[in-house]
């Protein structure tokens, strides 16, 4: 049994680890491994060509199966190559006290570590596969098994941690599980790195113009963020409108092409749109956001939404859609505006797309014309981060989760 002052050691499993990261689920994994390493041994499993040794965090980066990944032409080729990693890391875990795996790509490692031997299994839902029906556009028939693998380790799990209050109700809709197996611990910031700054240098270099207030996008470019649907309010904006979209890997060709139909609609009514087709670096992102006006987040489905701590953390004021995690994070006319909208059911997108649209660009034009209000705004943003959204509480979190585990199986 692992007590305090003795070497606990945790296998964290993830797809994303820097450089490779385009989501939240890289950027939690990123800074949570880094802070439990300042307390517990740390060992991290992720894709990619990856090695580091830096004191107690060890990070061994993998790749999916040749004869998979060069020898499939479907769709359901990256639910293959997510299976294929999982069986060839689980050998790796023998020693380890925990697993701790984020994500579907990554939570077969967990079953089979727990089933092997018998190592407790703590798996962080990020979001689930039954909220996000698009799935089946990127990954074919391969979004049957990728349900199965999220669904076949969150039902065996020792313990799932939400990373919202809202994504904890989400797992209980959508999943048959004892409520006590599920712990809420909320994503985190690094404050001493997101903050604002001075520097410009990044925006003159995209074609933005530092002189002129601009409203602010960094993401995906897929459904559950909701980029189209902040594209389609361009409309609804003042025609001198800046908008910088800090906006690429496309979940599939076909919402890539949707994408540059919308923006190219878009460009005809508001020349001022500024589509950075990359995910650019974080020295640059936080310039963005230093100095964007407003920062939109027009995700239809958000468990947490790390992309918002970010901007409050640089105290730029938000507009967002109201729902999932959002709603912990944004306080609604305190730190910036949340817009409601209807959803449907089945597939989460609005129901009255337009009425969604023409609300999202009303709230961004209020505040865009503002700024005293954004300044107050921006300044409670970042009180908020401050007081709830550390990386230290996190993790003291995280490892008094795995110390209970321990001892319940000792």
């Amino acid at each position: 049994m692992w007590l305090e002052g003795q070497g606990l050691r945790v296998g964290l499993f993830t797809r994303e680890y820097p450089p490779h990261v385009y989501g939240g689920a890289g950027v939690h994994v990123e800074y949570l491994s880094r802070e439990l390493a300042k307390r517990i041994k740390v060992e991290v499993y992720c894709w990619g060509e990856q090695h580091l040794d830096e004191g107690n965090l060890r990070v061994r980066g993998s790749l999916p199966w040749n004869e998979i990944t060069e020898g499939t032409k479907e769709k359901f080729k990256g639910a293959l190559e997510a299976f294929s990693m999982n069986l060839s890391q689980v050998k790796a875990l023998s020693d380890v006290d925990v697993v701790h795996t984020h994500t579907w790509y990554v939570s077969m490692a967990g079953f089979l570590a727990k089933k092997l031997y018998g190592t407790p299994f703590v798996l962080t839902t990020h979001s689930l596969e039954p909220l996000r029906a698009w799935k089946a556009e990127q990954l074919g028939s391969g979004y049957a098994m990728s349900s199965w693998m999220e669904r076949t380790a969150i039902m065996d799990a020792d313990a799932v941690i939400a990373v919202s209050s809202g994504t904890k109700q989400d797992i209980l809709r959508a999943y048959p599980i004892p409520e006590e197996r599920i712990h809420v611990i909320y994503n985190g910031i690094d404050l001493n790195q997101y903050q604002r700054t001075s520097e410009t240098r990044a925006l003159t270099e995209y074609g933005v113009d530092p002189s002129k207030p601009f409203v602010l996008f960094v993401g995906r470019i897929t459904r559950q963020k909701g980029v189209t649907n902040l594209v389609d309010a361009i409309q609804y904006m003042p025609p001198d409108t800046q908008v910088v979209l800090c906006a690429g890997a496309p979940d599939t060709p076909e919402i890539a092409v949707e994408m540059r139909l919308k923006v190219d609609q878009a460009r005809m009514l508001n020349p001022n749109i500024v589509w950075i087709e990359k995910m650019i670096s974080k020295p640059e992102v936080i310039q963005f956001y230093s100095h964007a006006r407003v920062f939109c987040c027009p995700s239809i489905y958000e468990p947490f939404g790390i992309i918002n701590l970010e901007a409050m953390a640089c105290r730029t004021a938000v507009v967002g859609s109201s729902t999932g995690g959002i709603k912990e994070v944004v306080v609604d006319g305190e730190t910036g505006y949340l817009i409601p909208f209807e959803q449907d059911p089945v597939t989460s997108f609005p129901t009255h797309p337009e009425q969604f649209a023409r609300d999202l660009a009303a709230k961004v034009t209020e505040l865009l014309r503002d700024p005293e209000k954004c300044g107050r705004f921006g300044d409670a943003g970042r009180r908020r981060v401050e007081e709830t959204f550390s990386w230290q509480s996190i993790a003291l979190q995280t490892i008094d989760l795995y110390r209970k585990l321990i001892e319940r199986k000792a």
